[in-house]
Parts: C-alpha cells; sequence; structure tokens
C-alpha cells in the first residue's frame, strides 16, 4: 500500500503519540530504558488470559514498529489453541496505544484473542453459537478481543469507537470489547 492511503490513520496515531508522550505518559518501562531508544518511544504491555502470560515493551519509536518487537508481538498474540503464530498488523499496536492514551491508563490489556489460524476459527465457527465471523480477521492479524481492569466495559467500547480506526464490537455477556483494523464500523 503507497504512505498516501495510510496518511490520515498514521497522522492520527502519530499525534496521539506526541499528545501522550508529551504528557509524560512513558511509566511501562524504566525510564533508563525508554530514554535508550529515544523521546518518541511508544509502550504496550498485556496480561494473557489464557496462557498465563505477560509481556511489557517498547513496540515503536515514532510510527516505526521495532522489528524484534513485532516478533514478541506476534508470539504473545499467537492463536492460543493451536500455537500457529500469525503476523499481526503493526497498525493494531498503535490503535491500542492510542487507545490507553484515550482512556488515561497504563493497565496492561487483558487479552481474550489475537491471531487465529483458519483451522481454529472454522472450529469456534462449528462450536459457539455465533460470534466467529466466516471471514475473521482475527486470521489475517487485524483483530484482537480485549478488556481492561478498571475500565468499564462500555467505556473501552465508547474509546474505541472514538478513535475511528477500524471495527468494535461489544460482547458484554462474554466481558470484551472486539477491536480491528478493518473498515469502521460497530456492533454489540
Amino acid at each position: 500500500m503507497s504512505e498516501s492511503s495510510f496518511n490520515p490513520r498514521r497522522r492520527f496515531l502519530h499525534c496521539a503519540s506526541a499528545i501522550a508522550l508529551g504528557a509524560g505518559l512513558s511509566t511501562l518501562a524504566p525510564r533508563n530504558a525508554l530514554a535508550a531508544i529515544g523521546p518518541d518511544a511508544r509502550s504496550l504491555s498485556f496480561d494473557h488470559t489464557h496462557t498465563g502470560e505477560h509481556l511489557a515493551l517498547v513496540f515503536a519509536r515514532g510510527d516505526d514498529v521495532l522489528p524484534q518487537a513485532q516478533q514478541s508481538l506476534n508470539h504473545f498474540l499467537r492463536d492460543h489453541y493451536s500455537g500457529t503464530v500469525g503476523q499481526i498488523d503493526p497498525t493494531l499496536f498503535g490503535v491500542l496505544f492510542a487507545l490507553r492514551q484515550e482512556l488515561k491508563t497504563d493497565t496492561p490489556f487483558q487479552v481474550i484473542s489475537g491471531y487465529r489460524c483458519p483451522a481454529t476459527n472454522d472450529r469456534l465457527r462449528r462450536t459457539r453459537a455465533g460470534g466467529v465471523a466466516k471471514r475473521s480477521l482475527h486470521m489475517d492479524g487485524m483483530a484482537i478481543d480485549i478488556r481492561l481492569p478498571g475500565v468499564p466495559l462500555t467505556d473501552l467500547r465508547d474509546a474505541a469507537e472514538s478513535l475511528q480506526a477500524g471495527g468494535v464490537g461489544f460482547y458484554k455477556s462474554d466481558n470484551f470489547v472486539h477491536i480491528d483494523t478493518g473498515r469502521v464500523r460497530r456492533w454489540g
């Protein structure tokens, strides 16, 4: 894709990160670690509800996702049923970073689902009463199901919708919000 096709989204993410960093929101990593990577470092942290794993890292310098961070995030957000590692859309990291800034929290995201291989997606479609799309963006590494401890689910949904960065699904009974980098839409 050309640079111009990302221009509005990249501009928004760049502005959101500049505001957040200007406010001094760099509490996820030691100051010396952020200083070593530069003042425009962006970080995220996660707890995975199915694997019990935890991850906190600087994922980008400005708009540039760090290759080692991309690998770590791909592995962390792997299909927890099969162990298959997919390629996660780096834009999703920027959306999550902007979302935490919007909510003014540094609490780790609780991950319910990240990447899903096609076989897992098909099995879930057949065994669940609904809510699993045949052409799920989870299979393309463009979706994540999350919650944020201490943040009401409706606030998480509303903040995600306000970003206008992709799809937002609200699953109140399952206690999570789906966020993706597809077209802007909402459901649930």
